[in-house]
């Protein structure tokens, strides 16, 4: 089965594009915009919306297969590609990638998926959201052209057995950190609330006391509105950074107070995703290596996610070769070609690495079903609820798409 033709359009994404180092410099907010100048390249503002290019391929049979190029929503920080913005992309497809999908066969993915993640135009890789896109959609196609599910797929590839059972998922509140948990409590998800700390004075604290108390709270709400006593689900906490930045870098200082978090976290596990960026990845490894190995030494149950500066494919390897953290934020669209997630995954469960594939809000439905199967496939720890900071929207489209994935592979047998 062949590629018959090619479409690129122009799309919204389900969040925005935020200048993440502009609001760790302290931009105010104003209503739902942020105020004062972008720092980041390639921004006009600090906060702006956010943009898509969905990607369709009619097949020779024509059926449609679709895929959706996005970025996240810090795009530019961390080591990662620059803002994509999909006037300036939708040209570059139609020019340089057009050609090379018109006429392609796609009863294998992975080969597809390899060489438009290697492909150099003008000497450059495409933007990891071209790659991203590309290859939801060359997925989809071959599970259009052989009649299996997405899943599948994946599964045969790679040859995984096909297990037909759920991914834990875990829910992110955006700034709403407060009524999206009860929300969280009430629909029973696994992992919650994200929370976006992203600022040292309005959410951290300047001695880390806002986050504790906002810690404590989380736990006893959960108390307070769980039907089921067993009912545990795991406290996970992006910081951005922000515990670094109040203690100096010093990842003595900065273990000693995630330590001290899990007081208030009580039975419940605690997780601490980025709690330093160091400004480069091999600082980054060396200073989350510290930190980690230190609340060991102090015997804490604190587990730390990396994030920042471990983005690609590669990236996960070194950190986890370094055994620099408990848990690898596998963020989907850094990744280029969805065959990386899948990759990734893989030799963090191979290596003894909890895998969290993440992702963004600022994805669409199309990915955040695409990344279902993927999931569902290669098997990792959690999943992020996404697209959107709703909370009810990403829930429903990714548990739903996991539901019914799963009940189609049960009834295949």
């Amino acid at each position: 089965m062949k590629i018959k033709k090619a479409l690129f359009t122009a799309g919204n994404s389900s969040f925005y594009f935020d200048d993440q180092q502009a609001i760790k410099n302290g931009a105010g907010l104003d209503g739902f915009v942020y105020t004062g100048d972008p720092v980041t390249p390639g921004f006009t503002s600090i906060r702006q919306a956010g943009e898509c290019v969905s990607v369709q391929l009619i097949l020779e049979n024509g059926a449609i297969a679709v895929g959706d190029c996005a970025a996240v929503q810090y795009s530019g920080a961390g080591g990662r590609d620059p803002l994509f913005l999909a006037a300036n992309f939708v040209p570059f497809l139609e020019q340089h990638i057009k050609p090379l999908l018109e006429g392609r066969d796609v009863s294998e993915f992975r080969t597809n998926a390899r060489f438009f993640d290697e492909l150099s135009i003008e000497g450059k890789l495409l933007h990891t959201a071209i790659r991203y896109g590309l290859s939801q959609a060359l997925l989809d196609a071959t599970a259009l052209a052989t009649g299996c599910l997405k899943a599948e797929v994946v599964c045969k590839e790679w040859n995984l057995p096909v297990v037909a059972e759920p991914i834990p998922l875990f829910g992110q509140s955006g700034d709403d950190r407060y009524i999206a948990v009860d929300k969280m409590i009430i629909k029973g998800v696994d992992v919650l609330p994200h929370g976006l700390i992203n600022n040292v004075e309005q959410k951290l604290g300047y001695k880390g006391e806002k986050l504790r108390e906002y810690v404590s709270w989380l736990a006893k709400r959960i108390s307070d509105l769980r039907v089921d006593p067993n009912y545990k689900p795991n406290l996970h906490i992006d910081v951005y950074g922000t515990i670094g930045l109040i203690f100096d870098k010093d990842p003595i200082r900065c273990a000693e107070y995630i330590a001290s978090l899990q007081e208030q976290a009580g039975e419940l596990e605690l997780y601490i995703e980025g709690p330093i960026d160091a400004g480069n990845k091999p600082d980054q490894i060396r200073l989350l290596t510290e930190i980690t190995r230190h609340l060991e030494k102090l015997g804490s149950k604190v587990k730390i996610v990396a994030d920042e500066w471990c983005n690609t494919y590669q990236d996960i390897i070194d950190f986890t070769d370094a055994g620099s953290c408990h848990m690898v934020q596998i963020k989907t669209p850094d990744l280029g070609s969805i065959h990386n997630i899948v990759d990734a995954v893989l030799y963090c469960n191979k290596h003894g690495m909890e895998a969290y594939q993440g992702g963004t809000c600022n994805e669409t439905d199309v990915s955040a079903r695409t990344c279902v199967h993927v999931a569902v496939a290669s098997r990792p720890m959690r999943m992020l609820v996404k697209p959107g900071m709703g909370f009810d929207e990403g829930l429903n489209i990714v548990f739903n798409e996991m539901s019914r994935t799963i009940a189609q592979l049960n009834a295949k047998g």
